[in-house]
């Protein structure tokens, strides 16, 4: 505000009648006067944007420094400053009141500051002015208005400066004889923007002294009495922002001393206006001071101020934020009945704002948490009746109810559940303007689906996705979304065995969006159903979807061997075999993908047939890529392989034991090509030739339990497999002995059933030479066991192929080796004599009858000196009537000589034989009556 020019008449006769009295000013004085004259003129003809901090202010500055050091002046220079000091101030204000319709820089806005400090100096410098009514005043006047600005600027230390020059000047005044009602004020004003600044460089102490001092120039005006409560108000604002226990503390001083200036300057007020104002203000400070104890948890003085602010006016007061305190306050004091009613009463309070009445709300459900679920729950459906709510405060409601996971977290997904899908809530959330709210809510009780789904709580979740689907628009744009709604609701229906359910959900899902996802969700359905031909039809489905990749069908398979439905784990992994091309990149290589179909096919019995045929595709396929291709390198690869080889060894073993001997044989040639794949620059060749012999042992037993003969072709390739075999043998077991495996199959045995099924290979080959010599190798090697030379003697002696000298040959090697035996088998000993009789009278007949008789003598001559019952008694008895069964014949012949050579020996064998008494003692009558009717003289 400009400043008006010194021109009433009691001035300027004043100024004529004291003229006289004074010299005129100097050449000094008139040279500065004239200087500071000329800047003032430049700055009245400048606009705002052009004035030069670096000149016009700064040479102001210099000729008032300079003009100060020539004081005292006389009365008319003073007046004459006087006069350049308003013409600077008013300069000034017109170059602000420009600067106000423009964007001026910090640096501009500084310079106006300076200027009219330098105004405020010139007035200082010109001191008492005769004529010039409160010259300190006005004085004071302008360091205030100077300082205010520096104020504003940030300058504190300016500003401040200004204000200790505005009160060394006003404290020579009286103040009781100060009358004027502006000067009063200013003195006020000036005490109030010092205790500012104070308070603006963190000085409180001196701030809150100043305003205490300034107490005493209110001169009982009301005015008075608002500004320095304002400020005292002001503060405590300032402090209560920091929430820290003191300041909290300082801040409920402050307040109370605004109130009680409030309440003192009511008793002063005299207009309606002046006590309104100050009551509105009382309860406003009041509502401060309340909230100070809500924050200080002092929750019964926030109750009683609510009850003074309700109770102390005609009316009462009826801010909306009185119901939130007292709210809050019986909340504080666990009176959670008492807080309801608050809350309840807001509902029918149509000045409560929105966002006032939410936020309560979400106190109140914070502090009573899942037990007041239902209650917020029903006072914001009691809002809607009463006016118009935001689809956001909906949305914050919601979000605030559900909260975190934990305990009662169910509970309150039911009341957020009802709450949304209540009819006039869904409503808020039409149309477009309320788009970003819709997505917000759906995104709100999507999460809180989610995470009851992460818990397995499906019933839950399955409740809070369907809801969420009430916020999806029903527009083309949307469609990928409810088609992702209806999918998560398949999931959760599955989680909880409502397959009936799930399939209707994954259908509609299907019918917005076929793609991949679905169709291994309607897999999953199939499969929970036990249904294989649906779960098989829908790996083919996968197939042909647009967006299908092959780990699909990998994960079907994890999927499929989980629900223990191992036919479509392997239709699936079968599938996913299909895929397998050079260079492609798959989700697993195909060794493991085959590993798995073989173990999942292993798990239950009756598919031996299928396991078999994956395991030829193995060997197929690493005979063409190559082993280490195939496998892998290094210690990986041979793993690989001896997994393949083993498992074919187990199968052979095992379909041998079930006398499943043909897909023994099969099993066994095929672990024996897996173990002779070179892997990692090894091939375990020990295991070769077990599966090899094995495996045509498993030939030759699948000929005898069918009854049928091998064909040609089948006898060679069982040939070829021996030739396999035997060559390894020989390179293994000269001088380096084999080693026994988790089979027990040692060294000797491996031998003895190559020698056997070598034997019965070379039967069929009608190479009776071949098998003689097959068996001396075995007999004269370490590795016989007379046992199983004992088995190879009967089989020749016995089998539809037989082999005289190979049967007469190991049995005799038998024989020989149990008789120097220090614990002879005699029941093996009469096996064998037995046998030996058998081949010989059969292979030789009566034209060698003296070595049947050899048998039967040696017999005799082992049971010699033996106890009775240690040489087999049935063997005995058989000997001792065979041998007299043969004297029948020559008797009949008249061959007396024979006759009598086998009667004696037949007679012999009895006398060693217990139980034979009586027969010998017919025996003997016999010969006797043999001997007269042949031997005596005629």
């Amino acid at each position: 505000m400009r400043i008006a020019e010194l021109s009433t008449p009691e001035l300027r006769q004043g100024h004529a009648d004291s003229q006289p009295q004074h010299q005129p000013p100097s050449q000094s004085h008139q040279l500065l006067i004239s200087q500071i004259e000329s800047s003032i003129k430049q700055i009245e003809n400048l606009s705002p944007e052009k004035l030069s901090p670096d000149t016009v202010s700064a040479d102001l500055r210099r000729f008032s420094t300079k003009l100060s050091q020539l004081a005292p002046f006389p009365n008319s220079l003073k007046l004459l400053i006087w006069k350049l000091s308003y013409r600077l101030w008013n300069a000034c204000v017109d170059l602000s009141n420009a600067a106000s319709l423009r964007s001026l820089s910090a640096s501009r806005a500084e310079d106006h500051a300076k200027l009219r400090h330098v105004a405020a100096d010139l007035l200082f410098i010109s001191g008492d002015v005769s004529g010039v009514p409160s010259p300190v005043i006005k004085s004071a006047s302008f360091y205030l208005k100077t300082g205010l600005i520096w104020h504003d600027l940030r300058s504190f230390d300016l500003a401040s400066s200004c204000f200790e020059r505005a009160t060394d000047i006003v404290s020579k005044i009286d103040i009781d004889k100060v009358s004027d009602c502006g000067e009063r004020k200013l003195l006020l004003d000036l005490s109030i923007a010092r205790s500012k600044t104070a308070w603006d460089v963190s000085d409180r102490n001196v701030a809150i002294a100043l305003l205490n001092k300034a107490k005493s120039l209110l001169f009982g005006s009301p005015d008075h009495h608002k500004a320095l409560a304002n400020q005292y108000l002001a503060f405590s604002k300032t402090a209560l922002a920091k929430s820290e226990i003191q300041d909290l503390n300082d801040a409920l001083k402050l307040m109370n001393e605004a109130l009680d200036l409030y309440e003192k300057g009511l008793r002063v007020a005299r207009t309606r206006e002046e006590i309104m104002e100050l009551k509105d203000l009382r309860s406003k400070t009041l509502r401060f001071i309340s909230a100070v104890h809500l924050q200080m948890n002092e929750f019964e003085s926030v109750i009683k101020c609510v009850r003074v602010l309700r109770e102390g006016c005609e009316s009462g007061d009826h801010h909306p934020s009185l119901s939130v305190l007292a709210m809050k306050g019986w909340l504080g004091l666990g009176k959670y009945a008492e807080a309801e009613k608050e809350l309840r009463s807001m509902v029918v309070n149509k000045g409560i704002p929105e966002g006032v009445f939410v936020s309560a709300v979400e106190a109140y459900f914070q502090a009573a948490g899942t037990a007041g679920a239902e209650t917020a729950k029903g006072v914001f459906l009691g809002l809607l009746g009463r006016c118009h709510v935001s689809a956001s405060s909906a949305v914050r409601v919601a979000h605030r109810v559900i909260g975190d996971a934990g305990e009662g977290s169910r509970i309150r997904a039911k009341v957020v559940a009802e709450l949304v899908s209540d009819e006039r809530v869904v409503a808020l959330f039409n149309g477009d303007a309320a788009a970003q709210q819709r997505t917000a809510m759906h995104s709100v009780l999507w999460n809180c689906g989610a995470e009851h789904f992460l818990s397995k709580d499906y019933e839950t979740s399955a409740e809070m996705f369907e809801k969420a689907m009430l916020y999806i628009p029903f527009d083309i744009e949307s469609r990928i979304l409810r088609a992702k709604g209806f999918r998560v609701l398949c999931l959760c229906h599955l989680g909880l065995s409502q397959l009936d359910q799930a399939h209707e959900y994954i259908n509609e899902a299907e019918k917005l969006e076929p793609n991949i996802a679905s169709t291994f969700l309607k897999f999953k359905i199939y499969l929970q159903k036990k249904d294989e031909n649906g779960a098989t039809n829908q790996i083919q489905a996968m197939t042909t979807c647009f967006d299908f990749t092959p780990d699909f069908l990998s994960l079907a398979a994890h999927e499929a061997v989980a629900c223990r439905v191992l036919a479509v784990a392997v239709a699936s992994l079968s599938s996913l075999l299909n895929f397998y091309t050079p260079g492609k990149s798959m989700p697993a290589t195909e060794v493991v993908v085959l590993r798995t179909l073989v173990t999942i096919l292993t798990q239950e019995p009756g598919n031996e047939d299928e396991a078999l045929k994956f395991l030829k595709r193995v060997h197929n396929r690493a005979s063409e890529l190559g082993p280490d291709s195939f496998f892998g390198t290094g210690e990986v690869g041979r793993r690989e392989r001896n997994w393949f080889a083993v498992t074919s060894w187990n199968l052979g073993t095992k379909t041998g034991k079930e006398k499943n001997y043909e897909l023994c044989g099969e099993f066994l040639r095929l672990a024996s090509e897996f173990y002779g794949l070179l892997v990692d620059g090894q091939v375990e060749e020990n295991m070769v030739c077990k599966s090899l012999i094995l495996s045509v042992s498993a030939i030759i037993a699948s000929e005898n339990q069918r009854k049928t003969t091998l064909n040609e072709s089948e006898v060679k390739q069982a040939q070829e497999l021996l030739d396999r075999a035997g060559k390894i043998l020989k390179t293994t077991s000269a001088g380096n002995q084999l080693i026994g495996d988790q089979f027990s199959t040692t060294e000797s045995d491996l031998f003895f059933i190559y020698t056997f099924c070598a034997y019965e290979i070379h039967g069929r080959l009608n190479d009776s030479s071949s098998q003689l010599k097959l068996v001396k190798n075995f007999a004269t090697s370490k590795a016989c066991n007379h046992k199983n030379l004992l088995q190879i003697g009967i089989s020749a002696s016995q089998s539809p192929r037989t082999n005289p000298e190979v049967a007469v040959y190991a049995l005799n090697e038998c024989l020989s080796s149990f008789l120097s035996s220090s614990t002879a088998d005699y029941q093996s000993v009469a096996l064998i004599v037995r046998k030996l009789i058998g081949v010989t009278s059969i292979h030789k007949g009566d034209a060698d009858d003296d070595a049947v008789y050899g048998m039967y003598k040696q017999a005799y001559r082992v049971m010699v000196g033996l106890k009775d019952g240690e040489y087999p008694t049935e063997e005995g008895k058989w000997l001792a009537m065979t041998a007299w069964n043969r004297a029948s014949l020559p008797v009949r012949l008249g061959q007396i000589d024979v006759a009598r050579k086998w009667m004696d020996v037949g007679l012999q064998l009895a006398k060693h034989v217990h139980g034979m008494e009586t027969y010998r003692a017919c025996m003997e009558d016999f010969i006797n009556g043999f001997e007269k009717r042949f031997c005596a003289p005629s």
